[in-house]
């Protein structure tokens, strides 16, 4: 047997007799292992009445991402009815109001549908803000207006009342009717009952039908 092979075996001797490191290595853990878990023990039973049952930190602003309006909706669609009980139906492609606080709700692509005494009208603009504590659509930029009799409306900046029918323009308004044509620089409508008020330079087209022959 070589020599490294003997000092290994009288190395291990030595690690297996009595008294020696191995012994007094477990005399050590076996007197340290139960005290470790014993302090372990009495410390989780006693953690819930030295620590409060609430938790408190700071939060820095400057980490918080803040969303920047309350409400976003896609493929909107609001419904009511005006003083008389007839429906109204909003559509839009998008939807946001910024906050609850606020009762406006800032639409685009924007798509109206009232029911008026003799049919149904459509009012169609690109943008416009709904205040759904007072029922009032005001509409920025061009608009159009038709309803079943035949009247068409082409206008911009109009605040419609959707509970009177009632609506005023801030920019120039052209129209047909059945009657005739018809344009101005402002005005003001009713559209249950097709009177319109034109101000500013207004013009009034009437084409008269052709006389009936006599047969």
């Amino acid at each position: 047997m070589s020599t490294l092979a003997n000092q290994q075996r009288r190395s291990r001797r030595a690690w297996a007799l009595a008294g020696g490191s191995h012994d007094r290595t477990i005399g050590v853990l076996r007197v340290a292992l139960p005290m470790a878990v014993g302090a372990l023990v009495a410390f989780l039973a006693l953690a819930p009445f030295t620590f409060g049952s609430e938790i408190s930190f700071v939060l820095s602003k400057d980490h918080v991402d803040i969303a920047p309006e309350r409400m976003r909706v896609t493929a909107a669609e609001y419904r009511g009815k005006d003083n008389r009980g007839q429906p109204f139906q909003l559509d839009a492609k998008s939807a946001v109001q910024q906050s609850s606080a606020v009762p406006i709700v800032r639409l685009t692509d924007l798509n109206a549908k009232i029911t008026l005494d003799d049919g149904p009208a459509t009012v169609v603009a690109g943008h416009g803000r709904y205040n759904m504590d007072n029922s009032r659509i005001a509409l920025d930029g061009p608009v159009t207006l038709d309803d079943s009799t035949g009247y068409h409306i082409a206008t911009r900046d109009i605040l419609i009342d959707m509970n009177t029918k009632k609506a005023i323009s801030r920019g120039r308004v052209d129209g047909t009717m059945n009657t005739g044509t018809f344009s101005g620089d402002h005005m003001t409508a009713d559209l249950n009952t097709h009177v319109v008020d034109l101000v500013g330079h207004a013009r009034l087209h009437i084409v008269q039908r052709g006389a009936r022959r006599p047969r």
